[in-house]
């Protein structure tokens, strides 16, 4: 996967760009700002939007700024549009859909953060110039009023798309210390645009960024997923790592960098993991949709365990025994800490626990037995450690390489096999919790599950049985306690 941003575009190019996006969504910005006009009152395409237009790649989502308030919003869009939401209201901001618009429409305002708060405190602001003054960066703070279309562009964001650069429109410190997320942002904005970051900007954040603490887990979890998801993962957790922000709000990954693997083929075991990001996110098409998450921050987190394990043995063999299950566990205790759920703290701790698993396979000594109990331990996670396992070959010696990929694809073509013959993936007893209390004549209770995993064992171990088989080992097994 390439890393490079793409070239500086020219004024032209964008200006060409933004009228033909504007005029596919003349209908409904038109519309709107004249119902706004009409009452008195301003309104202005905003913010991400417009950057986006520029870029050639504007959404169905569409944000706008404005002086109404948010009760006189309501009641301008109400009868316009499709359906209508207020659970931004306390914030100034009026939803609506039109069609295929999402439509988000905000009073102008200002916000700061009081040093010791995560919440911001929201004043309504007076004027379109004060509400981009407020943004986060100069691309995102250029506005179109509409419906006269009048590009507004007080901070020179146009120039800082054109080169490919975030800036703030302030000073970087005042907006870092307004909302420290921001600096989150600019990296998570570097992943997803492929912009550098000026140098002004990432010298606030290395100053600033213990002041990231005060942010709630959950706003720095959703950033973080937004920049794991984007096209340029490596260019954002870079500048994470350099600034000393990751140092906060994901430390195993900075961690990395002080380690070397047992196999000395890279600069560090940080440099190893972000190459094995990028070459999973290379076969992502085989989950069949877009970003996957799960995937992506399995191959951040595979190795974290691997400083608490770190072993110097004779010969000065570096090794990392256990550094799966370790990292497993650091995995679970850091998605808890950013308030993920149970249901991706559970598979991206799954394949953390899994991604070695693999290379007790050599080159095809495990029985179908084993092959059982692989499918068995991944479960629904089986196509993401398939994807795991292949992204973490990043050895530079090529027929080594090949061997590996050879290898895993005969595990896979054993998988298929199997799976066709037995339905691995619905791995069960040949006879379910009743069936043993029945044979057995025990009721319900710790007896009933050791019966249970013996017969699962036996399944595993041997593949199918008919009932009549499974009853006599059952009984065999009873005998023998």
């Amino acid at each position: 996967m390439s890393d490079v941003a793409s070239p500086p575009l020219t004024i032209v190019e964008i200006q060409h760009r933004v009228g033909a996006e504007l005029d596919r969504i003349g209908s409904v910005i038109d519309e709107l700002g004249t119902r706004f006009a009409d009452a008195g009152e301003e309104l202005a395409l905003v913010g991400g939007p417009v950057r986006d237009a520029m870029l050639g790649r504007l959404q169905n989502d569409l944000d706008f700024t404005t002086s109404a308030h948010p009760d006189v919003t309501e009641q301008l869009v109400s009868g316009w549009a499709d359906a209508v939401w207020d659970m931004g209201r306390a914030f100034g901001t009026i939803g609506c859909r039109k069609g295929p618009w999402q439509v988000e429409i905000t009073t102008y305002r200002s916000e700061s953060y009081d040093p010791s708060s995560r919440k911001p405190d929201v004043d309504f602001g007076d004027s379109l110039e004060g509400d981009l003054g407020r943004r986060d960066f100069s691309v995102n703070s250029m506005a179109v009023r509409v419906p006269g279309r009048e590009f507004v562009d007080p901070f020179g964001g146009v120039v800082d798309l054109a080169e490919r650069v975030l800036r703030t429109p302030g000073t970087p410190e005042d907006s870092f210390s307004d909302d420290p997320l921001r600096m989150m942002r600019a990296a998570r904005f570097a992943a997803q645009l492929g912009f550098d970051v000026a140098p002004e900007v990432v010298a606030a954040m290395t100053e600033m960024a213990g002041r990231i603490d005060i942010i709630s887990a959950e706003r720095v979890r959703d950033e973080l997923v937004k920049l794991v998801c984007a096209p340029h993962p490596r260019r954002g957790l870079t500048l994470l790592v350099e600034t000393g922000l990751a140092e906060h709000v994901l430390p195993e990954l900075p961690a990395l960098a002080l380690e070397r693997d047992e196999h000395h083929r890279h600069k560090d075991v940080y440099e190893h993991t972000l190459t094995v990001l990028e070459q999973s996110i290379d076969l992502e098409h085989r989950l069949g949709g877009g970003p996957d998450f799960v995937s992506r921050f399995a191959a951040l987190m595979h190795d974290v365990g691997k400083p608490r394990t770190r072993r110097f043995e004779t010969g000065g063999v570096v090794t990392f025994h256990h550094h799966d299950v370790v990292g497993a566990k650091l995995t679970r205790k850091r998605m808890q800490a950013l308030r993920f759920s149970n249901h991706d703290i559970d598979a991206v701790a799954r394949l953390v626990e899994l991604h070695l698993r693999f290379h007790g396979y050599g080159s095809g000594e495990w029985t179908d037995s084993a092959v059982r109990r692989y499918v068995r331990d991944a479960g629904d996670q089986l196509e993401r450690l398939h994807i795991l396992t292949r992204a973490d070959c990043t050895t530079r010696n090529q027929r080594k390489a090949d061997r590996l990929r050879r290898t895993y694809d005969s595990l896979e073509e054993r998988i298929a096999r199997l799976s066709e013959e037995e339905e691995l993936a619905a791995v069960r007893p040949d006879l379910d919790g009743n069936q043993i209390m029945g044979l057995l004549g025990i009721g319900p209770g710790r007896e009933v599950g050791e019966a249970y995993r013996f017969l699962l064992d036996l399944r595993l171990d041997e593949g199918p049985k008919t009932p009549e088989q499974a009853e006599a080992a059952l009984r065999e097994w009873w005998a023998a306690r």
